[in-house]
């Protein structure tokens, strides 16, 4: 270092020297902290010549039929129209006014298909014999899917299975030798791990952009648990790969959140433990089996929860059940909360068809099932997801009984079911509805409900319900449940005082 010339005292230079000795001792600790700073920052560089040639850009054609050139594509009964009326001469042949009309529809010859572009999106390497995962939805609808490698060779692809379900799709493409993604463990990611996306966004291949983990378990589907990201994530960028530190793939980026059709800071990617489930079957099969067991449901609320006796909001509460379903020859009923199935724990209710549609047909399970104050075990065995029916609405009630008791407390008025009334709402009980007014009106219920419970007291005849009611604490909501059409569901009453 140049050193000052300064006069001063001798008490002023040992000052100087003290402070010259200090600042050079802290030099290198700076130095070293920033050091540390930049050693801190993320590198992305190795993990895209890692990755990066396993990265494919997918196009799609579709084909269409060309227009003829009969004056715009107008049909021959359009143009007579504005020959005859507007005096408008229509060509038949570009740049050729007035040409004669064309022969009669019948002895035409055949208009040509053309392919024309579709759609321009991403996908990866999923094994080295050239199996390529992307979107479903990429590849929805396509004549021609056409798979560009990093290195500009290009294949005409095979759709080997979409599963739009969970937007997983499977392509091959014949070439050996392919570069294959690792698939990461997703499990092991976490909210706040940097990530990386490869793709085409706007068709712009090879794009590469980076983020954090968002969160885990975001719930945008029946079957996904999406991870969700703010790594920029554009139109051209869905069935690309999401690729932790270690260059493993853990996600398949998949939809964003926008207003504008832009990125907006949130996108959402396939977690790949379930992707590869997918795969593997479409592989196998060309297709997805799930499991079903034949329930609608709706979340449990704490407020619910408590009402019930269960303590937390969890598990999956049935509403209805489909008659001869394998959760109606189980024993299932409406009104049970499932809280696991096959030790697994139900924290909410998309748990529940995620699970039962990952077990193979087939399989007995077991139930744990939350009814009227206790828990108990249920088997069942799991049948293969069909095309949802269309639920037939109940017809009109012919007879109608005397309204013989009422429960003024809680604004009812309930009768008697007839027989014949139980056997077309396939039930062995319970009390319908005459009318609603105060606490029952404000709670949601309505004239023709059948009310199966009160307060976990199950309800098949009124003198059942007149004693459920009469058991009721005043101070507290009591838990109604009843049957609508084919929906069972809670309603919460506060009894007038």
């Amino acid at each position: 270092m140049k050193s000052l010339n300064v006069k001063t005292s001798g008490s002023g230079v040992s000052f100087f020297l003290a402070l010259a000795c200090a600042f050079s001792l802290q030099m290198p600790l700076m130095a070293s902290a920033q050091q540390g700073m930049v050693k801190g920052l993320p590198d992305f560089t190795e993990l895209v010549e890692q990755v990066g040639p396993s990265v494919v850009n997918i196009r799609t054609l579709e084909k269409v039929r060309a227009q003829p050139q009969n004056g715009g594509g107008m049909d021959d009964e359009t143009q007579d129209l504005l020959r005859r009326f507007f005096g408008i001469p229509i060509p038949n042949v570009p740049n050729t006014p007035n040409a004669p009309r064309q022969a009669p529809r019948q002895g035409r010859t055949p208009v040509p298909e053309e392919s024309q572009p579709r759609g321009v999106g991403s996908g990866f390497v999923l094994t080295s014999d050239g199996f390529i995962m992307t979107n479903a939805h990429v590849v929805d609808g396509a004549d021609e899917v056409l798979v560009t490698l990093t290195d500009k060779r290009e294949f005409k692809a095979k759709l080997i299975g979409a599963d739009k379900r969970t937007d997983v799709a499977v392509v091959k493409i014949q070439a050996t030798g392919l570069p294959a993604v690792k698939v990461g463990d997703v499990s092991r990611l976490k909210v706040g791990e940097w990530v990386m996306a490869i793709g085409s966004p706007f068709g712009l291949d090879n794009s590469v952009t980076a983020g954090i983990v968002s969160a885990k378990q975001r719930d945008t589907g029946d079957y996904l648990p999406f991870i969700q990201t703010d790594v920029a994530i554009n139109p051209g960028n869905s069935g690309g790969p999401l690729i932790n530190m270690r260059g493993e793939v853990i996600g398949i980026n998949s939809q964003i959140y926008s207003r504008s059709g832009g990125f907006m800071g949130i996108s959402f990617a396939i977690p790949m433990d379930e992707a590869m489930r997918v795969s593997e079957q479409l592989r196998s099969n060309g297709r997805v089996t799930r499991g079903r067991i034949g329930v609608q449901i709706e979340p449990v609320t704490k407020e619910l929860a408590e009402s019930i006796g269960l303590g937390k909001a969890q598990g999956a509460l049935i509403n209805r059940i489909e008659p001869g379903a394998p959760a109606d020859k189980a024993g299932l009923e409406a009104g049970d909360v499932i809280l696991k199935i096959d030790g697994k724990q139900i924290e909410k209710s998309a748990d529940l068809p995620r699970l039962v549609g990952n077990t193979k047909p087939g399989t007995k399970s077991t139930l744990t099932v939350f009814r009227r104050g206790a828990t108990k075990e249920m088997s069942i065995v799991i049948a293969e997801l069909e095309p949802e029916k269309v639920a037939k609405r109940s017809s009109e009630i012919e007879e109608k009984p005397k309204a013989s008791a009422s429960a003024q407390g809680l604004g009812l008025v309930v009768t008697e079911l007839t027989d014949a009334q139980k056997t077309e709402l396939k039930i062995k009980g319970g009390v319908r509805v005459e009318s609603v007014q105060d606490q029952a009106a404000k709670a949601g219920l309505r004239e023709g409900d059948v009310i199966l419970a009160v307060g976990n007291h199950e309800v098949t005849q009124m003198k059942e319900f007149e004693a459920a009611v009469a058991k009721i604490d005043k101070n507290l909501a009591v838990s109604v449940l009843f049957r609508r059409g084919e929906l069972t569901r809670f309603a919460l009453i506060r009894p007038i005082r």
